[in-house]
């Protein structure tokens, strides 16, 4: 996912800043870096999904670690988001099992569904269709993750009643 531009507000607020020390914790002294990737997780979501280049370099000053250390995960890892992204994100699965069940296919006809390509959201902010690495249920191909939660064993009805759920309301994202 590509970097943005878009200016971020960053707010630490006392209780992201305690759950942060929380996960440090967890660690060895000295061996902050650890918690690494559940504090970006707990920052990305304080800050609306997403961490911006600024966002990233206060979690390396919070870590006591370079820059470059937090930019090479975020970089590295598809749960990090560079850039505002549509709120229901339909995360499909892009590796081999999936593919011979027809995800790509499922991948197109939400695209065209919803009226974009992916990894670019709708023009309302509420959609955005992205390829991923393996989810690890290759038993349930084709499949997706949206939110926390998979959807499985996925068709063109089913993807059907994902966005009409979604836009209805109807769609949990977490388990918060």
């Amino acid at each position: 996912m590509e970097k943005t531009n878009i200016q971020q507000e960053i707010n630490i607020s006392e209780s992201l800043m305690n759950r942060i020390n929380e996960l440090i914790s967890h660690y060895p002294e000295g061996k902050q870096k650890s918690a690494l990737l559940p504090i970006l997780h707990e920052v990305q979501d304080a800050h609306d999904n997403w961490l911006s280049t600024d966002l990233q370099i206060k979690v390396a000053e919070i870590l006591e670690i370079q820059p470059i250390e937090v930019f090479e995960v975020v970089t590295f890892y598809t749960m990090y988001n560079q850039r505002p992204i549509g709120k229901y994100m339909f995360e499909f699965c892009q590796t081999s099992p999936c593919c011979q069940n027809g995800v790509e296919d499922l991948m197109d006809y939400t695209c065209s569904k919803l009226g974009v390509k992916v990894g670019e959201p709708t023009a309302d902010g509420q959609f955005e269709v992205r390829g991923v690495e393996c989810l690890g249920a290759c038993g349930y191909a084709p499949m997706m993750q949206l939110g926390d939660f998979y959807q499985e064993h996925l068709t063109k009805e089913k993807i059907d009643q994902l966005v009409t759920d979604c836009k209805d309301g109807k769609i949990t994202l977490h388990d918060k």
